[in-house]
């Protein structure tokens, strides 16, 4: 059973997302205030016969009361993480009604180490409610090494950070 939250009154209304398909909108009415609004169910990330495309990294926006579970991939350079809106700056956008995330919120850094792998640094954008990793608070321009399977929190959302070695690694086990 999942939970969507009503965007007028953020209530919170329960719904069984098995009884539909990827893709299908939905039409609800909030109980509390009855607002109308719609939401689309979301599409599988990729399917088995697509191409793959190399990607050094990505993120594990783990599902709560404002979004569902994403993987954003990030790319080697500057990857700004941030609420995804219309127009927006932020390249690795969450699409999340989570007021507590900027639209240009942290940035994840991947440089490559000359045939070695890759180097993975984050910082806060500045944002208005800061950005932590492993529960450390990082500080006004200070910097950090990311490693596979770091946690990342970012307002109210908690993010797995994932590097293509330590998926493989996965995969392989």
């Amino acid at each position: 059973m999942k939970q969507i939250r009503c965007p007028k009154c953020e209530g919170l209304i329960p719904f069984d997302i098995s009884a539909y398909e990827p893709g299908q909108a939905l039409v609800f009415e909030c109980p509390h205030c009855h607002k109308q609004f719609r939401i689309r169910i979301p599409q599988p990330q990729k399917e088995e016969d697509e191409e793959d495309v190399f990607v050094p990294a990505l993120l594990v926006v783990i599902e709560n009361m404002f979004h569902f579970k994403q993987e954003i991939p990030l790319q080697p350079g500057r990857n700004i993480v941030g609420r995804y809106v219309k127009g927006t700056k932020a390249n690795a956008a969450i699409r999340t009604n989570d007021p507590s995330i900027d639209t240009t919120h942290c940035i994840i850094t991947i440089s490559e180490r000359k045939g070695r792998g890759y180097d993975y640094v984050l910082q806060d954008a500045p944002s208005n409610t800061g950005t932590s990793v492993m529960d450390h608070f990082l500080g006004n321009k200070e910097r950090v090494a990311l490693h596979d399977g770091d946690i990342i929190t970012i307002g109210a959302t908690t993010m797995i950070f994932r590097t293509h070695e330590g998926i493989r690694n996965e995969d392989n086990e």
